[in-house]
């Protein structure tokens, strides 16, 4: 595979990952609107919500290194490290506009610090933990150790990114630090086992592109999606189900 290619199996497991958020924001939704009565907060949909962020966490570390890895061969040192804070400080921009869109649009509950906030500030803090290649997933498990330690923590709305919330605190997405950007290590550290350089280190047999493509599709257009699914979702239930939305 040359390089600067695009893998396909990365574009697959996001893709997929994907999905599974779309299904759990559904379920979501139709538990918030109270449209039926859907369990999200204990039990499957619990540990489905928390494989979910899991599996998209670890697709992202995985693409830091392989992006790391292939812009290296054009650039280094501070330009190669500013491309890096300038994309997170792009994705925390968005994260802030949610906050924005959100707090419009339910004032309590709303996004102070959600998965794209926590994908942001990873991208900037990432230049800091590429020369740690494989070493990288024992930070990763230390932040997980350490958001199991903060987590039900009270104390100041500023520790909101590193999961110690003020008493009373609620959020319809709340992605802290702690514990994880220890996923997102962790995707780095894999990431340099099985792409060093940027390159697959592994064979891997093609699948049908029947089978492929549309998860790929999605993987390829993830950002996008993210930002349009729930007005998306929401507009259909209010759709189908008469239920008033606003």
């Amino acid at each position: 595979m040359e390089t600067g290619s695009r893998l396909w199996e990365i574009d697959l497991f996001r893709g997929i990952a994907i999905l599974m958020m779309v299904l759990f924001h559904t379920l979501f939704d139709i538990s918030f609107f109270g449209i039926a009565p859907v369990d999200i907060s204990n039990g499957f949909w619990r540990y489905f919500a928390y494989s979910t962020a899991s599996l998209f966490l670890l697709i992202a570390g995985v693409s830091l290194v392989v992006s790391h890895a292939r812009a290296r061969q054009k650039i280094s040192g501070l330009p190669l490290a500013f491309k890096f804070v300038c994309r997170g400080a792009f994705i925390f921009t968005l994260g802030l506009l949610v906050t924005l869109g959100t707090w419009l649009y339910l004032r309590e509950g709303f996004v102070v610090f959600g998965i794209l906030h926590l994908i942001g500030i990873s991208i900037i803090l990432s230049p800091l933990f590429f020369r740690f290649g494989k070493l990288n997933i024992l930070p990763g498990f230390f932040c997980i150790a350490a958001g199991s330690l903060t987590s039900g923590m009270t104390g100041p709305a500023f520790l909101l990114p590193l999961g110690i919330m003020p008493a009373g605190f609620t959020s319809v997405d709340y992605t802290p630090l702690l514990p994880w950007f220890g996923m997102v290590l962790i995707g780095m550290g894999i990431g340099e086992y099985l792409y060093s350089g940027g390159m697959r280190q592994f064979s891997l047999r093609s699948l049908p592109d029947v089978l492929i493509a549309p998860f790929s599709f999605l993987g390829r257009h993830s950002l996008m999606i993210y930002l349009v699914h729930q007005p998306v979702i929401i507009l259909v239930l209010a759709l189908v189900t008469g239920t008033k939305v606003l």
